[in-house]
């Protein structure tokens, strides 16, 4: 048997073991905590002990040491089976940055508790309401006070936070204007957070369109051990790029699973909803949209796996992960308006679901990035046309 067929063999087993966990949270569930915008613990307590959420981490510290294909064919199978990995998906990647640039005395310290299911390191403080994506010009400071960080600003779109046990920071440890280069001067820190509530952390909920458990985050002075910096002072930027690509490989993955749920929807329901004597897929008018979203997400899942087959090798993949998530948000948003149309007044039905997976995948379109600074990256950084912004 190749090693080809090995690893086949062993993704089809563990789509197989997904399914069979999702198969335990049925619509209801969901449908349930949808109303009170509630976190779905046991939906995350039952991923953590069935190993899948420690799927990238090691086996020397208690993880699954799977592939990047191991670990998009659990996010994907998550959302084909209608359940939604966003409240859990962040610890897939996060982790990437402990991993590759952690000592061995932080990585010894908290990977086995995070693949143990002992902690949640699910919350990725960067974004900020001034700044956006633009994350050179954040403004929590982070200032050095003897044997601690003193961390003084504000973060927004923080999700999980309520529910994690660990956030990967970062803030501004040299003022811009002091930094030798654009990229410099943001380092990276493992925030307790079991410590720092009511010790300088505050956290507010947002509610949003969909249930994602997000906040905006306030620090003031907030003392952070310096033995919790990760990797060199000043090179943070550096450190959380390398798992922006994980996290845009396995959000695209997610995204196709979502075009695959709506897809089997509409295809489904247009096979046995009989209108004028006859089923509506038998019309092309309902055949034709259902198909060109088949298209559009076999295509962006071509574009997913060379992703992640470059990202295994250790290879460039920078603009490959970005084009997969561009690719994979479209198709998963257009499968969504395809659903909704195909059941037409069902489609707002809470019941069926749909409208909340329809609420969930449009999130894509805007996170972990904007498509349309995915476009700009490609213009400036394939195509080299003039930057943008």
């Amino acid at each position: 048997m190749s090693a080809a067929q090995h690893e086949s063999d062993e993704i089809a087993a563990i789509r197989q073991a997904v399914q069979a966990l999702c198969e335990k949270f049925p619509g209801e569930y969901w449908r349930a905590l949808d109303r009170e915008r509630a976190y779905p613990t046991e939906f995350v307590e039952a991923l953590t002990g069935a190993g899948f959420l420690a799927a990238l981490i090691p086996e020397q510290y208690g993880g699954s040491g799977l592939s990047m294909g191991a670990a998009i064919a659990i996010m994907e199978e998550i959302q084909a089976n209608g359940c939604n990995g966003a409240a859990c998906h962040a610890q897939m990647y996060v982790m990437g940055t402990l991993l590759r640039h952690g000592s061995p005395e932080q990585k010894q310290k908290f990977l086995p508790s995070i693949a143990r299911g002992e902690l949640r390191l699910q919350a990725f403080g960067v974004t900020e309401p001034t700044s956006g994506t633009d994350t050179l010009n954040l403004r929590t400071t982070a200032v050095r006070d003897n044997d601690h960080y003193v961390v003084n600003g504000q973060k927004i779109w923080t999700s999980r936070v309520e529910h994690s046990d660990l956030m990967l920071l970062l803030a501004r440890t040299t003022p811009r204007e002091q930094a030798q280069k654009r990229t410099e001067g943001l380092s990276v820190f493992l925030v307790d957070m079991r410590e720092a509530r009511g010790k300088g952390l505050t956290i507010r909920p947002i509610r949003t369109m969909m249930n994602h458990a997000t906040t905006e985050v306030f620090f003031d002075d907030l003392r952070v051990p310096a033995e919790n910096l990760i990797g060199r002072e000043g090179q943070g930027f550096r450190y959380i790029l390398s798992g922006m690509n994980a996290e845009r490989i396995l959000i695209a993955a997610e995204c196709i699973g979502d075009a695959k749920w709506f897809i089997g929807r509409a295809s489904g329901y247009a096979r046995e909803r009989n209108v004028f004597g006859r089923p509506i897929g038998q019309n092309q008018g309902v055949q034709f949209p259902i198909a060109r979203a088949y298209a559009q997400m076999r295509g962006a899942e071509l574009m997913v796996h060379e992703a992640a087959g470059l990202y295994e090798a250790g290879r460039d993949c920078g603009a490959e992960a970005n084009m997969a998530k561009l690719l994979a948000a479209d198709a998963s948003w257009a499968a969504a308006d395809m659903c909704v149309q195909t059941h037409g007044g069902f489609g707002f039905a809470e019941e069926f679901d749909i409208e909340r997976k329809f609420r969930e995948t449009r999130l894509y379109q805007v996170a972990p990035i904007s498509t349309n600074l995915i476009l700009s990256y490609l213009a400036e950084h394939v195509l080299g046309l003039p930057r943008s912004y």
